[in-house]
């Protein structure tokens, strides 16, 4: 399930429509169309296919049934394929692998792909085209930035890096028209709201990260922020709101309160507009050591209902040892100030770090249950691709994945074992984590006094059941 149509993916739709191409988005994460359904229905001239590094195996077989069915080039872009081109490059049903931000690399392969020529034959005429077409594309490929491919005799080029997107106000609404929105589930079920008849949609309003945590996707590109405009962010907003029906927003920046006026003249401008009717939350978090009262009470006046932050430890040394430049005065004072503005909280926290003891884990707990957020997420330390942390366990410890597949970090289970942390200690102490914070008395008589409880009772209690039977 998806609270939300990927933005990512959205985007590439977006650009590829403003260009004049025909464009179809299969979100096989919540449709029940099949993929050869699609194929047969739309005949795709070409296919780009997105993918983190739990869905990579899916999407290698995605690009194989393509070539079996169409014989049409495939594109693979995402998070996974920007830290190993080579792997993808080489599987001979994927013709090239877009690295880092793909807007521009899509649009410029795009383009060239066209030059080529196409055909309107139909059946088994256009499939022979089409194949023929494919077969000189690679001609094409090595004059295109952020580029990996496969030459003809096999050898896979990297092309030099494309420069990050400066101006990212010029980019396209996304394309959530060609989303079935109406698959999508709530964002914020915990709020006094029915999730049965909430549309939640997406927006971007900034794209990187200056901070350099060892687990974070984020350290795989370089350290810099950019941010849209509060009147691109507006207008975007608007088109949400008014056009597509949103009636809540997740804003899925990495990183939205770096710059601090930029947050306040966006509140503003939501408040002006009454756009603050509808509202909006944090799905990634914000810098718990740059918010302050009157900058959370001014997202609070603007519609913003929960505020989520990145804690990670209850352990001071295990916060400097993962560089989060955090400390553990700066949380408590960001959860203290949050809820004095009447916002809900989501706390982050991991499990299993480097450098772990059943003390600096058991001190998280702690620290959880201190800070007492609405919703406390506590994930397992997985080691990323890419990453500082997958460099150090590789050299120091013994990664316990089996395949990609394995690469969920929502789960109960160690990712990778070093001396001094068994991989059945982490374990032990991720269900106690749940369970302890989840089971207080306090915590089950507020949760039943909330009317987001009765809303959703059929969640609620698949929720309850959940963690009862496997973190019990």
């Amino acid at each position: 399930m998806r609270t939300s149509p990927p933005l990512g993916l959205a985007y590439i739709a977006a650009v590829s429509e403003q260009a004049g191409h025909q464009v179809r988005v299969l979100d096989m994460a919540v449709e029940d169309r099949p993929l050869e359904a699609v194929l047969a229905e739309f005949q795709p001239d070409i296919v780009g296919i997105t993918a983190n590094t739990s869905q990579i195996t899916a999407a290698w077989a995605a690009a194989e049934t393509v070539q079996s069915i169409r014989g049409c080039p495939v594109v693979l872009g995402g998070a996974h394929p920007t830290v190993m081109p080579t792997e993808s490059a080489e599987k001979p049903f994927v013709d090239a692998v877009v690295r880092g931000e793909g807007e521009e690399t899509w649009s410029e392969l795009l383009g060239r792909w066209q030059h080529l020529g196409r055909t309107d034959s139909s059946g088994e005429e256009r499939q022979s085209a089409t194949r023929a077409r494919r077969s000189s594309l690679v001609e094409v490929l090595p004059g295109i930035a952020g580029l990996t491919f496969r030459t003809i005799d096999g050898q896979i080029l990297h092309n030099p890096d494309r420069p990050l997107l400066r101006d990212l106000d010029s980019l396209p609404l996304p394309a959530y028209h060609l989303f079935r929105l109406e698959s999508y589930t709530a964002l914020q079920p915990t709020l006094d709201a029915p999730s049965a008849n909430a549309r939640s949609l997406a927006i971007m309003t900034s794209r990187g990260c200056p901070y350099r945590c060892i687990y974070c996707s984020q350290s795989i590109f370089p350290e810099k922020w950019r941010a849209r405009s509060p009147g691109s962010v507006i207008a975007e907003w608007r088109h949400l709101v008014e056009d597509l029906g949103a009636t809540e927003i997740g804003v899925l920046d990495d990183s939205f309160n770096i710059d601090r006026r930029r947050v306040i003249a966006i509140c503003d401008l939501l408040i002006a507009e009454k756009l603050n009717r509808v509202p909006w939350l944090l799905i990634n978090g914000i810098r718990a050591n740059l918010v302050d009262a009157e900058l959370l009470a001014r997202m609070k006046a603007a519609g913003c209902k929960r505020v989520a932050f990145g804690v990670e430890s209850g352990d001071q040394r295990i916060l400097d040892s993962i560089h989060k430049k955090l400390t553990l005065a700066e949380v408590r004072a960001a959860f203290k100030a949050a809820k004095q503005a009447g916002l809900e909280t989501i706390g982050f926290f991991m499990i299993g770090l480097p450098g772990e003891t059943a003390e600096t884990m058991e001190r998280t707990i702690r620290f959880a249950i201190e800070l007492d957020p609405v919703v406390a997420n506590f994930s397992m330390a997985t080691p990323f691709p890419g990453t500082e942390l997958h460099r150090y366990v590789t050299e120091h410890g013994r990664l316990l994945m089996q395949g990609w597949d394995d690469y969920v970090f929502f789960e109960g289970k160690a990712r990778y074992a070093m001396d001094g942390l068994a991989p059945e200690l982490a374990e032990a102490k991720w269900h106690e984590a749940y369970r302890r914070f989840y089971l207080r008395p306090s915590r089950i008589l507020r949760t039943l006094t909330r009317k987001s409880t009765w809303l959703n009772l059929p969640r609620t209690a698949g929720m309850a059941t959940r963690l009862v039977l496997k973190r019990g």
